[in-house]
Parts: structure tokens; C-alpha cells; sequence
């Protein structure tokens, strides 16, 4: 007799986990204290990241799109999760892959777009169409699918998590979490594998991302301790690389001066000949020519390893970075665990090798053990099993603060945070009669704003006129578990309020975030004295224009001499301030400070005897000057 499977409506959604790769994307899900990964007829978990459009509508993903991508170059989208959240003018947009890129309309968002056919598609769409496919093979495995935990680069910004967001939005799926992927790593191998103590670094090479991140593991608590990488450097670099090569040998320059169907011909065979060198120490490499005789050559693993060595060696700064910030020695370390496709690459294992000082950790296939992470972490948030009390505590991979007066940048929350997290921050006016403040929310390391990353710029208006320093502004950040920054600016005295969710139109540029933490210790010292000058000199300005308005109002209460050496107190810290002399301005504030003292004694006595004369306080309140102890940063801030 056949048995029949049996479905029941009222079963249970199950919570599952997303790996949206660059190559490859993988769907997990919890079953029995065990996780397992969906997979295709053929009995693959992995579902290339490959979308095709065709002319009528019809669209194939996985690997029937892979196949044609040779064919129709750009109408064949791969890698896409490497434009995601990126501008449109970028140039780094351009040369990840052959495509016809359709330049923004005048009103339209700065978002890249690629033509295919007579439709244009976002990242985001594309995205969506990977998420389709992923929940579809879920939903015939396990019938009925709830909420899911994707899993991001942990220096993805909060431009490239919130297309992430918006594509699962499209393809129907509701985002329980955007759990960073070296920490569903770490969770995977911690809970999967029933490891209690210890601290792990998590090595995350993959096909267009690298993340590296150090967190210690306490009896269910995750800590990261500190993270760094490189939204744009992965395995997809070595396949250019040897591609390169290759087309170079063919005659052709480089990749602009070759068709696209040539170009993707080139880094498929690459990609092909660095999965067959895996294990291989020679293979033999072929590249058909838009015409003529195909062209092939030898190409040894040694070679390889030359090639792609320096995309490999990039990984290592940010690496040493990550153990100094979260201060643990190579040798401390309990395990390194590998992450992504690329680390299979044995040139990889021996660099990773030879900087952790340990064999590297490969219990779990690095393909999937950020799919296993998500699973579990969807199974948490679901409320099933016994895995309930785990706690994950991620970090902020960059500082994000406002700019001030002057175009300093005031950290608000630093880099290596703890989220989710809040903090909140006065700030002050330096103007008379300032009725609105421009907040400028930058993110970066380096001591002036125009230095780091602007991430948005909204204004707070309908402030009463006051005198400088009089208003209170209270400004708090707030970062969800999901990474993503939400700000809140309000005027205490009067309750005036606006909020703003951070979306900036488009995400990191290849190698910022190296650059921007570099050049962050590159230029610590003069970025620090340029910060220096720039608040003495404003403190500077302020005096100046208090002492003219109170010698305006009453010069008079001064004798020929005392005005004289008032002046010339006047004239020199103007001087310094002219020169840029961050130790002249200084002395010469506090000379001037000195000189206006009688001046200041007098004020107070004539503004006590209008008081005593029977005149209201508010008469000569405004009269008086209050000059701050800073001229915008008025506390110390709190936390949330």
C-alpha cells in the first residue's frame, strides 16, 4: 500500500535562515535539535546567485541562469549582492561586471540600474528574485514557511542593509533579523557544535565580501569584541585577476577593451580553473575567442597562487587591526573559524594558517555554516527548541556622530559599540537668534566631518530666538539589532523635535572602510591638531564678538587706558586667529579674558544697581553675555 504525506494547514511556520551570497545563497531551517540546509533535485544546497532576464518577461535563477550568462553577458546578472546599496556614479560600479548600466533621471534616487532588454532593474530586484527562489525551495520542502534571519557582511552600512531589507520585502519574506555573517558563523559552531567557552576568530572570505570578526563565547552570551573587512574584496578579485591575465595573454589589454561576452568567458574559466586547483596542482585553462581558434594554456597552482596572492594578502591589515582593537593575541585565540567559498582556497588556508598561528577550524562546510548560523538564530527569535537563552551582542564597525561647528565631527557612538545601543548628546548654538540647526550625521574615524562619510542631513526648524548658547539641542542615536541608525534631535527647552531613519542613497565605496580606519591612524596626529584649531579658533570668535557687544553696550565704564589695552587684547588674538596659531590663540583668548575683567565686574554692578532701582531681571538678563565652556558640545552625553 502507498503511503501518502499528509498536509496540515494548521502546522507550524517554520523560522528559517537565509545566506544571500555573493556566488552562491543557501536556505537552513531547525529540525529535530539539528539543522539541515534545503536542497535542489539534484541534492545541492547551493543556489548560484545568478539571475537571467529574458526578452518576454521570463526570468531563470540559479544554475539554468548560469549557463546562458556566457551567452547574454548582460542580460545575465551575477554577483549582484556587490551593487547593492552602491551609487549609480560610482565608478567601482562599472567595472565589476559587463553590463549596460542606465544612468539616474533627474529626480530619480541615485541607485544603479541595469538595462536588460527593454526593462531596467535594480539590485534590489534582482536581489529579490535570489529570495524568491530560496523561499520557494523552502516552501516545497517544509510546506509552510515563517519569518527568516538573512544574513549580511558585518561592514555592510545601513544603505546596503536596507536593500536587503527592501528585496525580501519584494520577494514576500518577513525579515525576522539581519544577523551579521561571521557572528551566525560563530553561532553555528558554537551551538551546532556545543562549544561553551572560548574566543574564535571568524575568517569570512566569500565571493565579494571579506569580514573578519574576534568574539568571545560564555555560556550562550556572544560578545564580538571587534570586527573589520572589506564590503569589496572577495573571491569574485581572484577570478579578475586570473581573467586578466588570461585575456592579456589573448592580446586584449584589459576588460574595457574586450567584448562582454568575452569578459565573462574569461572569468568563468578562471572561476572554473581556481575550483579545479582546490585540489589540483596543475589544469589547463580555455578560453573561447569571439572568433578564431579557442585559446588555451597550462596553468599551475603555484602560478595561481602568485596571481591572486596580493587580493589574499589584503585581507591581512584588517585582520591585525581586528585582534588589536579587541586586544588578543594571535596565540589566545582558541580556533579561527573559515567562512565562504573562497577560503577553499588552499593559498588561503596557509596565509590564514601562518597569521592565527592555529589550523584553522573546518568542522562545518564554510559554504554552510552561515546559512546553519541563520537557521538557528530564526529558530531562536521563534521561541522553539532549547537554544532560547542564547544572547548575541554585535558591534558597530564604524564611529557615527554629527558635524559641529567649525566642520568638527563629535563621535556620538564609537566604533566597536556594542548594539543594539543608544546614546544621547547636548549640544548649543553659536549664534544669536539661531531659529534652526542643520544636522549632519557623518560616519568615519577621522577628527573632521568633511574627512568621514556623510550619511544624511535633515534640519530642525521652529526655534524661539535666544541668545548663543541659551538653546538646548539633545541629539541620540539609536542602532537597532539589525544595524540600522536611527536619529532624533530635540530642542529641550522648547520640545521641538525631528527624526530621521538614516537610508543614504547609496553604500560604501570599494575599500572605504580600509581607508577611511587608515587614514584614521595615518592621520591621528594632524587630524587632532586640526580639530584643535578649529575649536580654539571658534571659542576665539565667540569672545571676540561677546567683548564688541559689551563694549558696545557699555564702553562707556572704561577709562582711556583700560580701552586702550582692551583694544590691542582685541587686535591680537584677531591676529593669531588670522595666522592659524592654535598655542597663540590660546594665550591670547586668555589675555583678552584678562583685559575685559574690569570691564565684565562693572557690567555686573550696573545691571545690580537697574535691579535695585526696581527694574524687572528680564530688562538686563539679555544684556548679559553667557559665554559656555564650549561653543556646541554643552554635556557629556548617556547611554540608552
Amino acid at each position: 500500500m502507498a503511503l501518502l504525506q499528509i498536509f496540515d494547514p494548521k502546522a507550524r511556520a517554520v523560522p528559517i535562515g537565509i545566506d544571500l551570497g555573493t556566488t552562491n545563497s543557501l536556505v537552513a531551517y531547525v529540525v529535530d535539535g539539528g539543522v539541515e540546509c534545503v536542497t535542489d533535485c539534484n541534492l545541492s544546497p547551493l543556489l548560484p546567485s545568478v539571475v537571467y532576464y529574458g526578452a518576454h518577461g521570463a526570468t531563470l535563477v540559479g544554475d539554468d541562469a548560469r549557463t546562458l550568462a556566457a551567452l547574454h553577458p548582460r542580460e545575465t546578472i551575477v554577483s549582484v549582492k556587490r551593487f547593492m546599496g552602491r551609487g549609480a556614479d560610482d565608478p567601482e560600479t562599472r567595472r565589476l561586471g559587463p553590463y549596460d548600466f542606465v544612468a539616474p533621471r533627474e529626480g530619480e534616487s541615485n541607485t544603479v540600474r541595469f538595462r536588460v532588454h527593454s526593462r531596467e532593474v535594480t539590485p534590489v530586484e534582482v536581489s529579490a528574485e535570489i529570495l524568491r527562489e530560496l523561499k520557494g525551495r523552502a516552501e516545497d520542502q517544509l510546506r509552510t514557511v515563517g519569518g527568516a534571519v538573512i544574513t549580511v557582511p558585518a561592514y555592510f552600512d545601513d544603505a546596503q542593509r536596507q536593500a536587503t531589507k527592501d528585496a525580501a520585502r519584494l520577494a514576500g519574506i518577513e525579515v525576522l533579523r539581519l544577523l551579521n555573517e561571521p557572528t551566525a558563523a560563530a553561532l553555528a559552531y558554537g551551538l551546532d557544535k556545543g562549544r561553551t567557552q572560548g574566543t574564535f576568530a571568524v575568517y569570512d572570505l566569500g565571493g565579494g565580501t571579506f569580514d573578519i570578526t574576534v568574539l568571545s563565547l560564555d555560556d550562550g552570551v556572544f560578545q564580538v569584541r571587534s570586527t573589520g573587512g572589506d564590503s569589496q574584496l572577495g573571491g569574485d578579485d581572484m577570478d579578475r585577476a586570473v581573467a586578466t591575465v588570461l585575456l592579456r595573454e589573448m592580446g586584449v589589454d584589459d576588460f574595457a577593451h574586450a567584448s562582454p561576452e568575452l569578459v565573462r568567458r574569461a572569468l568563468d574559466a578562471a572561476r572554473a580553473a581556481k575550483h579545479r586547483l582546490t585540489e589540483a596542482s596543475e589544469t589547463t585553462v580555455t578560453v573561447a575567442r569571439d572568433a578564431g581558434e579557442d585559446f588555451s594554456r597550462a596553468l599551475t597552482r603555484a602560478e595561481f597562487d602568485a596571481i591572486v596572492g596580493p587580493v589574499v594578502e589584503r585581507t591581512g591589515p584588517a585582520c591585525k587591526r581586528a585582534l588589536r582593537d579587541a586586544g588578543v593575541k594571535p596565540e589566545a585565540l582558541d580556533g579561527v573559524i573559515l567562512v565562504g567559498g573562497s577560503t577553499r582556497v588552499p593559498l588561503v588556508r596557509s596565509f590564514v594558517r601562518e597569521l592565527f598561528k592555529h589550523e584553522p577550524l573546518t568542522d562545518i562546510d564554510p559554504d554552510q555554516v552561515v546559512a546553519f548560523g541563520a537557521a538557528l538564530q530564526a529558530d531562536m527569535l521563534a521561541g522553539e527548541g532549547p537554544r532560547e537563552d542564547a544572547l548575541i551582542l554585535d558591534v558597530i564597525p564604524l564611529s557615527l556622530g554629527i558635524e559641529t561647528m567649525g566642520g568638527v565631527a563629535e563621535k556620538i557612538l564609537t566604533r566597536n559599540t556594542t548594539i543594539p545601543a543608544g546614546r544621547a548628546q547636548l549640544f548649543t548654538t553659536y549664534a544669536d537668534n539661531q531659529t534652526g540647526f542643520v544636522i549632519h550625521v557623518v560616519q568615519g574615524e577621522r577628527e573632521m566631518a568633511v574627512d568621514n562619510r556623510s550619511l544624511a542631513t535633515f534640519t530642525l526648524k521652529g526655534i524661539p530666538p535666544m541668545a548663543a548658547g541659551l538653546a538646548r539641542l539633545e541629539v541620540t542615536f539609536r542602532v537597532d539589532a539589525d544595524g540600522m541608525l536611527d536619529v532624533t534631535a530635540k530642542e529641550l527647552t522648547t520640545g521641538v523635535e525631528q527624526r530621521v531613519e538614516v537610508k543614504p542613497s547609496y553604500g560604501l565605496e570599494a575599500d572605504d572602510v580600509e581607508r577611511m580606519l587608515m587614514e584614521s591612524f595615518e592621520h591621528a596626529e594632524s587630524d587632532l591638531a586640526a580639530r584643535q584649531l578649529r575649536e580654539r579658533v571658534i571659542e576665539a570668535e565667540q569672545v571676540i564678538a561677546a567683548t564688541q557687544k559689551a563694549v558696545g553696550i557699555d564702553g562707556d565704564l572704561l577709562d582711556e587706558d583700560e580701552r586702550a589695552e582692551l583694544d590691542g587684547a582685541l587686535a591680537a588674538l584677531r591676529d593669531a586667529v588670522a595666522k592659524g596659531d592654535r598655542n597663540a590663540i590660546h594665550h591670547r583668548t586668555e589675555g583678552l579674558d584678562r583685559a575685559a575683567t574690569p570691564l565684565a565686574e562693572r557690567r555686573m554692578n550696573r545691571a545690580v544697581k537697574r535691579a535695585m532701582s526696581g527694574h524687572a531681571l528680564k530688562e538686563f538678563e539679555d544684556e548679559l553675555d553667557a559665554r559656555p565652556t564650549h561653543p556646541h558640545l554643552v554635556g557629556d552625553g548617556h547611554t540608552h
